[in-house]
This record gives C-alpha cells, sequence and structure tokens, in this order.
C-alpha cells in the first residue's frame, strides 16, 4: 500500500502538471470503484473544472478543484494516479480516464479495485472517516515530540501497532513503521507507554527520518507501487529490516526476523531491537 511518502512522491509530480488544467471529460470503466457520490454525478461534478492543485492528507490524494470541490483518492494496496502524456492509457486495469485540455490524460490504475474514489463538495471531508479523524503527519509543525509523547500516555498496545493507527498519527504503514522502530532501537512489542522520554524523543526522530528518505528516494516498489510518471520508487535499495527476513543486519550482521505483530508482518534486528529482560516488563497485548 502506497504510505505518505509514496503519495507525496505522485503529489509533487502530478501538482507540477495539473496546475490549471481543465478535466475535459471523464470516463468510468469500473463504476463501483466510485464510492461517493453516484458515478454519473461524480462524472458531472469533475467534467469542465479546472484543477486549482494537487494536495495530499497522509494517504489521501487531492485534486483541488474549483469552487473548492475535491477528487479525493485513496490508493490503498494497488491503485495509481499516472499521468499519460500522449493521452492514452497504456494500462490493463485502467478503471477512471480524465481527459485534460492539454491532449494529456490522467489515469486511475487499480490491479485488485481496493482503492476508494470520491468527489466532495466543500465541508464534505466528513464523508471519509479515515479523511476527516486523521492525526497529525510526520514532518509537519503538528507532529511535535511532546504531542508525540502525550499520545502514547497510558497506552498498553503494543509500540508497532500504535504507529499504525491513522487517528494518532497519520500516513504511517507497515514499511516506515518498522523501519522508524529499528533506527530508535525499539522492540515492536513493547508497551507503547512504556517508553521513556529519551526513547520519545528517538522514535520521533526516526519516524521523521524515515518518512524524509522515503520521500527523496521517490517512494518504496517491491510490486505495485508507481509514481506518477508510472516509474518505480527505489527506496527499496535501502531499508534496513522491512522485507529482509533472514538477511545480515545492515548495523551488526544479525539475521532479520520477522513475527506477526497486531495482525501485520513485523520485521526487526532482535540484536538492534532487544525485546524485554522477562515476559512481563514491556510486553504489550498483541
Amino acid at each position: 500500500m502506497p504510505e505518505l511518502p509514496e503519495t507525496e512522491v505522485i503529489r509533487r509530480y502530478l501538482d507540477r502538471h495539473l496546475r490549471g488544467r481543465r478535466i475535459t471529460s471523464v470516463e468510468v470503466r469500473l463504476p463501483r470503484q466510485i464510492k461517493w457520490p453516484d458515478p454519473q454525478s461524480y462524472c458531472g461534478k469533475a467534467s469542465g473544472s479546472v484543477i486549482r492543485s494537487v494536495g495530499r492528507r497522509g494517504k489521501y490524494l487531492l485534486i483541488e478543484l474549483e469552487h473548492g470541490r475535491e477528487l479525493v483518492f485513496h490508493l490503498r494496496m494497488t491503485g495509481r494516479l499516472v499521468l499519460e502524456p500522449e493521452g492514452i492509457s497504456h494500462d490493463p486495469y485502467a478503471r477512471i480516464l480524465f481527459s485534460l485540455d492539454n491532449g494529456t490524460m490522467l489515469v486511475y490504475g487499480d490491479t485488485r479495485t481496493l482503492g476508494r474514489v470520491y468527489a466532495l463538495e466543500p465541508g464534505e471531508r466528513y464523508r471519509i472517516q479515515g479523511l476527516a479523524a486523521m492525526g497529525p503527519e510526520p514532518l509537519s509543525k503538528e507532529f511535535t515530540v511532546t504531542y508525540f509523547r502525550n499520545a502514547l500516555y497510558g497506552r498498553h498496545v503494543c509500540i508497532k501497532t500504535f504507529l499504525l493507527d491513522q487517528k494518532k498519527i497519520g500516513g504511517i504503514g507497515n514499511i516506515y513503521a518498522d523501519e522508524a522502530l529499528f533506527l530508535a532501537g525499539i522492540y515492536p512489542r513493547r508497551q507503547a507507554g512504556s517508553l521513556s522520554a529519551e526513547e520519545c524523543r528517538h522514535l520521533h526522530a526516526a519516524i521523521n527520518q524515515v518518512i524524509a528518505a522515503g520521500i527523496r528516494d521517490g517512494g518504496t516498489t517491491f510490486r505495485d507501487y508507481r509514481n506518477g510518471e508510472g516509474r518505480r520508487g527505489h527506496h527499496q535499495d535501502f531499508l534496513y529490516v522491512y522485507h529482509r527476513e533472514g538477511e545480515p543486519c545492515r548495523r551488526c550482521g544479525t539475521p532479520i526476523v520477522k513475527e506477526t505483530v497486531g495482525g501485520r508482518g513485523t520485521h526487526y534486528c532482535p540484536h538492534c531491537q532487544p525485546g524485554p529482560a522477562d515476559n512481563n516488563g514491556g510486553r504489550a497485548s498483541v
């Protein structure tokens, strides 16, 4: 699933190329991917509209139209938004096609059709619960060490599960949660509320670090993710633990372990991220 870095990479590319463009027509090939409103109304809201900018909130892409309307895309596992400069779709899984006034085409493709697409009027973000209730994002002014410490206080869930809670922190997914915990040297099953003030500072910095690195490297591609040009990211070449089960830790050489934590595959180094000394200290229920 595209996480914050991948979505931001797509946003930056599309924003450069879509600002000021007018959507001349919309072709919906798979109506059920439009979750609000009905497909006919969706086309009516989008067709003829000028694109003001392309924004992002967490893992959501927001194409901002005139009159305050928004086209919202939650790409989820296999969705992608690609600009086709020749105005022709080469994607066999193209689901919605937006023809633009300069002859190019914006294509929403989705192999497994798990993504969700919306057209919202001003003030309608409440229709998307995950968007309306999202917590502050890494790298934002709202995501302070103080906020992070207060959010962790008294929480008995494991820290890996906490990091994936979009109501607490927007945009972090499985890849960057594992990477941040490694950089901070924190065992993924630790109770979130058991972290010391120093550990909170280290993890906060690690979260910002891995998100920034993912953006810098164009995102992480193992299978489906593509940027706005249809190209793969290359951050996968620099990951410390994620998707490296059995490979030597880049710091100490210990084989990376993969376990299930909170229902999610979780990668860590047992030497650099040691677990508790006994069966009770720091453990969380999963």
